[in-house]
């Protein structure tokens, strides 16, 4: 099954997508795609045809989202917590994995029509070898798309992605890139796994569970989140439209909610650099206050410098995490 499914909406469908995108659509979509093993059991069929379902079903969605001009998919393909699963089933969703990345770089002409970006967020070193090259020959074909990307969270939770980003800020203080004040929410935000993509606008989760399962935690504090009973592998346009309708009714609380975020994090960001500037200034003024031009000066050089030094650090890590991606798919093009 290809990862983009061709094929149109039916009549019914096209007028409902329509009119769902008079309204405002969103950008990025999340999904926790669950229930695909109560699906096998609901069918009275292996696991692994359930998991083989659920990505059916994942080719469907994305080419829904296409129509509905949704650009961004996020998906949570595998938690760091499934591994603690049976070693059989372990070994078949690892294998069901490198099968489809393995069919992925046989479609890259469709790829390429549609501008599909693929990314794979989550430590792919937990992953074995041959799966991490495929994954890695995938993301490096596609990174140049630019029209729709879809984000494959593998081997991945909320907390593992937020404690790298905390070790990448270590890293960036002890190779001296930054200083330790140059930290802030805004930096962890760059350090994450998901930094070159917007936060979801709207996540869906399927099968009645109510919770996110350690799921992009950080990035979803402002999103539209919708529990849907239906199991993953039965999902329908319809359920999609539905969750839709529910972000277009909560958009203006949503915007909201993300516009005083983001003065809070500009205030806060004025105030810890205020504080450093008062240090310095104490530091080198000898005792005597200074003047409101004086403390102005230094707060806009101070500010330039932290600029400068948070770009240089985040071009360095993204260099560093490129180099680990073109290796890998270097290894793999050698074997």
């Amino acid at each position: 099954m290809s990862w983009i499914r061709e094929g149109e909406l039916n009549f019914i469908e096209k007028i409902t997508a329509n009119i769902l995108k008079a309204g405002p659509i969103p950008k990025h979509v999340a999904f926790i795609m669950d229930g695909n093993r109560r699906f096998a059991r609901k069918k009275h069929v292996e696991r692994q045809e359930g998991h083989m379902q659920g990505f059916n079903k994942l080719a469907e969605a994305l080419r829904w989202c296409l129509h509905l001009n949704i650009r961004e998919v996020t998906v949570y393909a595998f938690s760091i917590e499934n591994f603690k699963r049976s070693q059989d089933e372990v070994d078949g969703l690892m294998e069901l994995a490198k099968q489809k990345f393995v069919k992925l770089l046989e479609e890259q002409e469709n790829l390429e029509k549609h501008g599909v970006c693929i990314r794979v967020l989550g430590d792919l070193t937990l992953l074995p070898l041959d799966l991490q090259q495929h994954i890695a020959k995938a993301v490096v074909a596609t990174k140049a798309h630019n029209k729709c990307f879809l984000n494959v969270c593998f081997a991945y939770t909320s907390r593992y992605e937020i404690t790298n980003a905390v070790r990448e800020m270590a890293w960036g203080v002890e190779q001296g890139l930054i200083k330790s004040s140059d930290v802030s929410e805004a930096m962890l935000s760059e350090c994450l796994y998901s930094s070159n993509s917007p936060n979801p606008d709207l996540l869906i989760r399927t099968s009645g569970e109510v919770r996110l399962s350690d799921f992009l935690l950080w990035q979803t504090s402002h999103s539209c989140i919708v529990f849907q009973s239906v199991l993953w592998p039965e999902y329908s346009f319809w359920n999609l439209c539905d969750a839709v309708l529910q972000y277009q009714f909560n958009y203006r609380s949503i915007q909201k909610a993300r516009e005083l975020h983001r003065e809070e994090q500009a205030r806060l960001q004025l105030e810890a650099d205020r504080a450093c500037i008062a240090e310095v200034l104490q530091h080198h003024g000898n005792g005597k206050p200074a003047d409101a031009q004086r403390r102005q000066e230094v707060l806009l050089n101070y500010t330039a410098c932290r600029e400068e030094r948070s770009q240089d650090f985040l071009k360095a890590l993204k260099h560093k995490r490129n180099t680990f991606l073109s290796d890998l798919s270097s290894q793999a093009a050698m074997a």
